[in-house]
């Protein structure tokens, strides 16, 4: 299987190329944003492992190109960190985000299990009663009058809809949207709970959010 490296450090590129030629796959590597997303566009790969800071153009832009042209897996290798950088490559369109420093056996065992699983997309329309929320264009309406949600608050409520009519724990959603785990006693996810109802169910006669006793929430119809 074939797979395209998008990397601009030269060590870690060819320590990259090296190491994916010994594991068994055939490996291109690119320099530069620009010469990257040429090839990725017109060549055939199995994956990209793709950085973010790069020049000519960012893994970023590299990204929404692909998704807009192309449907292959691409797995972020970076140096950013941040929660808010993994949430924009993985809404970008990104099947897996590995953070610098990283492990190169956790790197092939990604990678595998990328390839094995082929391309798995999340559903880009979600609908229930007269709640619409369209992720690509990160809105949603509700009875046809379109609802401002914060980043967070609709990380929440996509996965309510995704997973209505169960019962979410306050630690499964914690782990989802925020992703990190919360101690019992730090009451996020209630407060985001009741800040997404006032905007959701409020101001409407069917309410869709739902308290499960001594486990969490759930959305959909009242249990």
């Amino acid at each position: 299987m074939s797979i395209l490296v998008i990397e601009d450090d030269p060590k870690t590129g060819d320590y990259l190329k090296k190491g994916l030629k010994e594991s068994g796959y055939a490996v291109d590597l690119a320099r530069t944003g620009t010469d990257g997303l040429h090839m990725a566009l017109e060549n055939t790969y199995d994956l990209v492992v793709l950085d973010v800071m790069l020049p000519g153009i960012d893994g970023w832009q590299i990204m929404q190109a692909l998704r807009d042209r192309r449907d292959l897996p691409v797995l972020f290798l970076t140096a950013r960190d941040g929660l808010d950088d993994r949430i924009r490559g993985l809404e970008l369109g990104a099947d897996d985000y590995l953070v610098k420093p990283f492990s190169f056996t956790e790197l092939v065992l990604r990678i595998r299990t990328l390839l094995r699983r082929g391309i798995v997309r999340e559903a880009e329309f979600y609908e229930f009663a007269d709640l619409k929320l369209d992720a690509l264009r990160r809105k949603v309406t509700r009875e046809g009058k379109e609802i401002v949600l914060t980043n967070k608050e609709f990380l929440l409520l996509q996965l309510l809809i995704k997973r209505q009519g169960e019962a979410l724990s306050r630690t499964l959603i914690a782990s989802e949207v925020w992703d990190m785990n919360f101690d019992s006693d730090t009451n996020v996810v209630d407060v985001a709970i009741k800040r997404l109802r006032t905007k959701i169910d409020q101001p409407f006669e069917k309410k869709l959010i739902h308290t499960v006793r001594s486990i969490g929430y759930s959305f959909g119809n009242a249990p």
